[in-house]
């Protein structure tokens, strides 16, 4: 038997969003994906995808500061795009959820603050 190829090309396993509180913004997400909920010790979680793909994962960090959008201030850095195939019911359940809108002007999608203020935006495109 062969040995497996060793690769130095890297896979995308997840993204990390920096938070006051990994548990509370984890558990938005699981709810909003509808994903099963987070595991982890509080100062990390962990989103696993149901699907395969890359997880969502959350770290605690003690001075965090919000993105403002838009803002050259405090800079948005990276969203996350979540599509959706009618954006007049998701727009209603990310509110209930406890989304903020950040900007509803586009047509084909809506930019929404999650409880911590990443910024993350419902496509239909």
């Amino acid at each position: 038997m062969t040995a497996p190829v060793k690769t130095a090309v890297p896979t995308f396993g997840s993204v990390v969003l920096d938070c006051p509180d990994p548990a509370a913004l984890a558990a938005f997400y699981a709810e909003l994906l509808e994903w099963p909920a987070a595991k982890g010790d509080g100062d990390w979680m962990t989103l696993a995808n149901p699907a395969g793909g890359p997880s969502i994962e959350f770290q605690r960090v003690a001075d965090y500061q919000a993105p403002e959008w838009p803002s050259v201030r405090r800079p948005q850095q990276f969203h996350l795009d979540l599509t959706v195939e009618d954006l007049a019911a998701g727009h209603e359940r990310a509110l209930r959820l406890g989304a903020r809108e950040l900007d509803l002007n586009p047509e084909s999608f809506k930019v929404y603050g999650d409880p911590a203020g990443h910024p993350f935006c419902l496509c239909a495109c």
